[in-house]
């Protein structure tokens, strides 16, 4: 009686530690690696020059504040206020108390602290509007006035942009103090291309970080319309498209599954569940050796045995050969039947009984 094939990692006499009996054939592995990078090269060549490959247009500041002005004044007012949705984040940027995702006593978010501290108000409007020539004067009467004043300021005129359904912003009026003329400012410095070199450079000589860029861009509610034309939000399956008609990261369909079901795509905290359930599910696949009854499933699901047929069937007729020749060599050895005498060598004679 043959035993089913053992699924663990020592070595037993089944068919992981019986020899191979199938073909043998050389194998170039250099020859075969070369072949397939040039063989991969032309069909990347020439699927690149038949379909070419995404090339939208960059969202530059410029394009925004061109585009949707009293959005970008908003998002600029929201970064003075300290009311942006980056300035509510939490860690890594700022200690917002409540901001984190946080499931149970599970709270990923907050091990790193704060690493990337940003002040909005600093960082993405007084900061760069320090770095013109020019100084605008409403940058020192905002400065001298108590946080108090500050918020009373930003309030009144976030509600004035609010109401203003057109493409022009309010009128100064004494209620908004100098936040009308710093976001004028702000939007000049944007139409010009200025402010994307200003927020590039914050962090030194080399302007290689766009992640205040991004922050400031991702407060607005132009660049999110841009990704949900798109499809690049969550809801639509954004985390695996690519931008145009392109194929995008398709190995990542069960990651962006989870936002498109409920309950995990209203939940608060969907981004930390998330990662949760594909970091157990992980684990769960990197353990399937070890884990009884799932380590079994190729036993219930033989798919292995039609991939590797050949292996299987010379395996089978191993053994057939073998318990063929076992029983022979039985039989050579068995003692005779009941009522025979076998021939002593030593007698000149056999008798039969």
């Amino acid at each position: 009686m043959s035993r089913a094939p053992s699924m663990t990692w020592r070595r037993r006499d089944d068919v992981a530690g019986r020899p191979w009996h199938g073909r043998v054939r050389d194998y170039d592995l250099f020859k075969e690696v070369t072949i397939g990078f040039i063989v991969v090269a032309a069909l990347t060549l020439g699927l690149a020059a038949v379909f070419g490959s995404p090339d939208e247009p960059p969202v530059t500041f410029a394009s925004w504040s061109t585009s949707d002005p009293v959005d970008f004044a908003s998002t600029a007012t929201a970064e003075l206020a300290g009311t942006s949705d980056t300035a509510q984040y939490g860690p890594p940027y700022n200690d917002t108390p409540g901001a984190t995702q946080t499931l149970g006593p599970i709270d990923l978010q907050s091990l790193s602290g704060v690493r990337l501290p940003i002040d909005t108000a600093k960082a993405f409007v007084l900061g760069p509007l320090q770095t013109l020539p020019t100084v605008p004067p409403a940058v020192a009467r905002w400065n001298a006035a108590s946080a108090a004043q500050q918020a009373r300021w930003t309030d009144a005129y976030a509600k004035a942009l609010a109401a203003d359904t057109g493409t022009s912003l309010p009128r100064p009026a004494v209620a908004y103090g100098p936040v009308p003329a710093i976001v004028a400012s702000l939007s000049a410095m944007a139409r010009s291309g200025a402010l994307d070199g200003a927020l590039a450079s914050q962090n030194g000589f080399y302007q290689l970080s766009r992640t205040p860029a991004i922050l400031f861009l991702g407060d607005g509610q132009y660049f999110q319309n841009l990704a949900a034309q798109q499809h690049l939000t969550g809801g639509q399956w954004g985390m695996m498209n690519e931008t145009g008609n392109t194929p995008g990261q398709a190995w990542l369909w069960l990651f962006s599954f989870f936002y498109q079901i409920e309950p995990f795509a209203s939940l608060p905290n969907a981004d930390l569940v998330v990662v949760l359930i594909m970091g157990v599910l992980t684990l769960l696949l990197a353990l399937l050796p070890f884990i009884p009854g799932l380590r079994t499933i190729p036993r219930w699901i033989p798919l292995h045995r039609v991939i590797w047929r050949d292996y299987y069937k010379a395996t089978r007729l191993s053994a057939s050969t073998g318990q063929s020749a076992t029983a022979s060599s039985a039989a050579a050895s068995s003692p005779a039947p009941s009522g025979t005498f076998e021939r002593d060598p030593s007698s000149p004679r056999s008798e039969t009984g």
